[in-house]
């Protein structure tokens, strides 16, 4: 996997979710397209420091803060709003009747008159995205365009154009859209790894239906995992931000004071208020470049289910499943997949999870960015407590399968 400076040279040589939490967009509703990319991103690569961030999160002003009578706010709607854009995703969906109306005992009341429902159904919904190149590519959540047959995307200054769909990535909900068009203004990218817990934050989307509506608040926390805010299925890390996000927002520019993205919106915790997540943009862009040159992304797969070894967990695995667990500390294998890597090297259910590669691993969420952080085909090395025994196994990792399902990993 790339890391930010090696995209950056890559660039420049280029050319220059149900119940507890609310995804920000009416509907989820993908088609894989091939393209050469003149530039792929817009990237300043002149970040602000650390140091720099820090003086900004404990109160002092930057440069861009210093406008006359305009505060550092609105400078950054300004420049950034009219790279935003919304996302209208249409999509057909078949309906069927009830399995009940066909059965002998209710056409004898309800004859030839058995209500019938359209077989297709046309959805819709909106979210939000931001335009990351000047030839029109557009970079939004996976679940605002996933299996749409119709996307147009409208633009600040008045401009409908239609979308085409290059590829979507449900694993880290991102997707990446095509239009055609001249003079298109274009959102500069930051750098996610150098945010201060307490900078300002700017949301910038269309939530339910009002566009280029602006909130702000600041960064509320970072490394969030997927499991903490109740989607364990992705392989994503979030920052937390308290600037509102609702449903609509989805896929829209989280910004720093300078105007540059450092995340994208996506996810609101059901019936909380000031919890909104986003996905670091030097994440993002890792996943947009693959969508972008390959129309998809590969995803790196170990095969097995797996519990974190506490005590309550030992105690209802002791009682309810015939374990013998005391001190065993690690995570605990429950399921291994048929056919996976896994399996194949020989992981058994009951085995514990000490360390990968000499790094110890205490919990689920560990394992799982150790598995994404690899590539598929290398080896990694775990460290296991089979019963008594203590072995050392070698796992040749695997390509995820694809699938709309949550998948062990």
């Amino acid at each position: 996997m790339k890391n930010n400076s090696s995209i950056r040279d890559y660039l420049k040589k280029a050319t220059t979710c149900t119940s507890l939490l609310l995804l920000g967009a009416s509907i989820g509703v993908g088609v894989n397209y091939l393209v050469n990319t003149p530039q792929l991103f817009a990237r300043n690569t002149e970040n602000t420091t650390l140091q720099e961030r820090e003086s900004l999160a404990s109160g002092k002003l930057s440069t861009l803060a210093e406008d006359g009578n305009s505060n550092f706010i609105s400078k950054v709607v300004r420049e950034v709003g009219p790279a935003v854009v919304r996302i209208n995703a249409q999509r057909t969906v078949t309906n069927q009747n009830s399995p009940a109306f066909n059965d002998p005992f209710f056409r004898q009341f309800f004859g030839n008159q058995i209500p019938q429902t359209p077989q297709e159904e046309i959805q819709q919904g909106t979210g939000s995205g931001f335009i990351i190149s000047d030839d029109g590519k557009i970079l939004t959540n996976a679940h605002v365009v996933e299996g749409a047959t119709q996307v147009t995307v409208n633009l600040k200054d008045g401009r409908v154009l239609d979308g085409k769909v290059l590829g979507v990535d449900s694993l880290t909900d991102l997707a990446v859209i095509q239009v055609k068009g001249e003079n298109l203004p274009v959102a500069q990218l930051g750098n996610s790894d150098n945010l201060v817990i307490g900078e300002w934050a700017i949301a910038i989307g269309n939530p339910l239906g009002l566009d280029n509506t602006v909130t702000t608040g600041i960064i509320s926390a970072t490394g969030r995992s997927s499991s903490q805010i109740g989607v364990g299925d992705k392989r994503l890390d979030f920052i937390q931000t308290d600037a509102a996000i609702n449903p609509g927002n989805s896929g829209g520019p989280l910004l720093n004071v300078n105007g540059e993205v450092i995340a994208i919106n996506t996810a609101i915790i059901k019936n909380a208020q000031g919890l909104g997540f986003a996905i670091p943009i030097n994440r993002a862009s890792e996943i947009a470049e693959k969508l972008i040159t390959q129309g998809k992304v590969d995803h790196p797969y170990l095969g097995i289910a797996m519990v974190t070894l506490n005590e309550q967990t030992k105690q209802q695995l002791n009682q309810n499943e015939g374990f013998n667990l005391t001190n065993e500390e690690g995570v605990l294998i429950v399921k291994v997949v048929p056919n996976s890597p896994a399996a194949q090297a020989g992981l058994k259910s009951g085995d514990i999870i000490q360390s990968i590669e000499g790094e110890k691993m205490a919990d689920p969420s560990q394992i799982q960015k150790k598995v994404e952080s690899s590539q598929v085909g290398s080896d990694l090395t775990l460290n296991l407590q089979r019963e008594k025994q203590s072995l050392k196994i070698p796992v040749t990792l695997g390509i995820l399968p694809t699938t709309n399902q949550a998948q062990p990993q």
